[in-house]
C-alpha cells in the first residue's frame, strides 16, 4: 500500500513538463526505481528464499 501511494504521488512529477520538471525528474526517478525493486524483493524474492530455507531444514 505504501509503495502504491508513493508511486501514485510521483507519477505527476515524472510526466510533468513545467518549470523545474527536469530537476524533479532527476530526483524522482531513483525513488521510483527503488520502490519498484524493493516491492519485487519483498513480495517475490524473500518468500522464495524462505520456502527454500524451510524445505532444506526438513530433509
Amino acid at each position: 500500500m505504501t509503495v502504491a501511494t508513493t508511486l501514485i504521488g510521483l507519477l505527476p512529477v515524472m510526466y510533468g513538463s513545467g518549470a523545474g520538471s527536469q530537476i524533479m525528474k532527476r530526483i524522482a526517478a531513483p525513488m521510483v526505481g527503488g520502490l519498484v525493486s524493493s516491492a519485487v524483493m519483498t513480495l517475490i524474492i524473500i518468500p522464495v528464499i524462505y520456502i527454500l530455507w524451510k524445505t532444506r531444514g526438513n530433509e
